[in-house]
């Protein structure tokens, strides 16, 4: 089954590289517009205090797109933004930064009013969700299924708020959805969440992985597929981690649920990184950076990312020295001698693709702002491993994880751990998982190796289990 859109948004056209630059000429353009639009709609104005003041998020993360009318067009070429192929209405043309990470721009006559924009979307993870919050009884426009759905917030002064939920696609065409499809999306979110995990023995549960991605595609296109295996993975992940209970409580008071999700990190065991990393391909990531982080800090990671629905993914592993020169991401890894940080989580957890779920979720807040809303719910904040004026990075105090004894006994008795690490981690568990605190400014879409470095050695187990002592 194939999108509506497919072939269009196939067209657009991604980087040849993966040096992100600073947009800020291209964020401001797009920040003066929708401050604009605040100004001009009240209740945009006092949902985006609201963002601000109960979760700690920027409105500015929220937006999914903004309407200006064509005499703006010189202005977003200037900028370095280029026309998307998406499927679109015959009198829209859609915009983007290929480079950068912020909403689009659509242009269409009388998209623009006092030089702001005459409608603004927002993006939250579940539309009826958020239009129960904010418009009970408004209309949405697409049943459920429907690979776009809209609705209007706020009509005031010639302005426009409005919401849109996405499934799978990049277009701005409504279209109701076959009975076919609501079904197979249906079974597909059902087949994702009661997807085994556990398993004696990992080669089966991958080979599980692999057989319900294969029946999930029966149902749905990839697109589809993609997002809703996403959205059991961070269910999956907010199950173990109580920072990450706090917070999407905060965020579902106002309806938003985790649209403001920013990447997914998976750590994966050096048997099965390229199996995770073929399973991902098949739901139309494409790579991106990979880092080679050197013998000192003895792990790699492959970025990818899936262009349709605006997912990333950052998957770490060990990597020995000898290793930097090879795609690790293709290339099947053999047995080490010993772990490093990531080897060690999953051989005390699983991996995240199985038994362990997510190491992290990083979202884009205000990031000083979320610190200190956060500690007031007794959730505190490890020192920011990163804080350039374009990245700032922090994880929430790691959820500490029982570890099943089978586990530790295999580590130990494989001469991984030693008998004084296998007894705290009898007593004490180990870190699972965070929440991570993330603010990009200039559109950044990049990380910073150095700083990736600093957080995957803080979050060694041997290092909290000796900090635990």
């Amino acid at each position: 089954m194939v999108s509506p859109a497919a072939s269009e948004t196939k067209g657009a056209s991604a980087p040849a590289t993966f040096d992100w630059p600073l947009a800020h000429e291209a964020e401001a353009l797009v920040t003066r517009w929708i401050e604009a639009f605040l100004r001009g709609n009240a209740v945009a104005r006092r949902l985006a205090e609201r963002m601000r003041d109960e979760t700690g998020t920027e409105f500015y993360e929220w937006v999914d797109h903004v309407t200006v009318a064509p005499e703006h067009v010189a202005e977003l070429s200037a900028a370095g933004f280029a026309e998307e192929r998406v499927e679109a209405p015959t009198d829209v043309a859609v915009w983007w930064h290929p480079r950068a990470m912020m909403p689009r721009v659509v242009v269409r006559a009388g998209g623009s009013r006092d030089g702001g924009p005459v409608e603004l979307a927002v993006r939250p993870e579940r539309l009826v969700d958020f239009v129960a919050k904010h418009a009970a009884g408004a209309a949405i426009e697409g049943a459920w299924g429907a690979r776009l759905r809209r609705a209007v917030i706020a009509d005031e002064a010639g302005t426009r708020l409005s919401a849109v939920e996405r499934l799978g696609y990049r277009g701005f065409v409504v279209r109701e959805p076959t009975a076919d499809f609501v079904a197979g999306a249906l079974r597909a979110g059902e087949l994702w969440r009661t997807r085994p995990r556990d398993f004696a023995e990992d080669a089966g549960g991958v080979a599980q992985a692999f057989a319900r991605l294969d029946e999930v595609l029966r149902h749905v296109d990839r697109d589809a597929a993609c997002e809703l295996f996403f959205a059991e993975e961070r269910r999956f992940w907010e199950e173990r981690n109580r920072a990450a209970r706090v917070q999407k409580r905060r965020q579902d008071a106002l309806g938003l649920g985790w649209g403001n999700h920013d990447h997914h990190t998976f750590r994966c065991s050096r048997a099965h990184f390229a199996d995770l990393i073929a399973f991902l391909l098949r739901l139309g990531f494409e790579k991106r950076e990979r880092y080679y982080a050197g013998a000192e800090a003895g792990w790699g990671a492959q970025i990818l990312e899936q262009r349709v629905t605006g997912i990333v993914v950052f998957a770490d592993v060990d990597l020995m020295p000898e290793e930097t020169a090879v795609d690790f991401s293709t290339h099947r890894l053999p047995p080490a001698s010993r772990l490093g940080t990531v080897g060690l989580w999953c051989g005390l957890h699983g991996d995240s693709f199985l038994a362990a779920g997510m190491h992290h979720l990083e979202a884009r807040f205000d990031f000083a702002r979320l610190r200190e809303q956060l500690a007031t719910e007794g959730v505190g904040t490890m020192k920011p491993f990163s804080d350039f004026d374009f990245l700032k990075q922090a994880f929430t105090e790691g959820e500490r994880w029982r570890v099943a004894p089978e586990r530790i006994e295999r580590l130990r008795r494989d001469g991984l751990i030693s008998a004084e690490q296998a007894a705290t981690f009898r007593r004490d568990g180990a870190i699972g998982s965070h929440l991570e605190n993330l603010q990009r400014k200039g559109g950044f879409k990049g990380f910073n190796q150095k700083s990736v470095s600093v957080i995957i050695e803080a979050t060694d187990p041997r290092r909290t289990a000796a900090h635990s002592t």
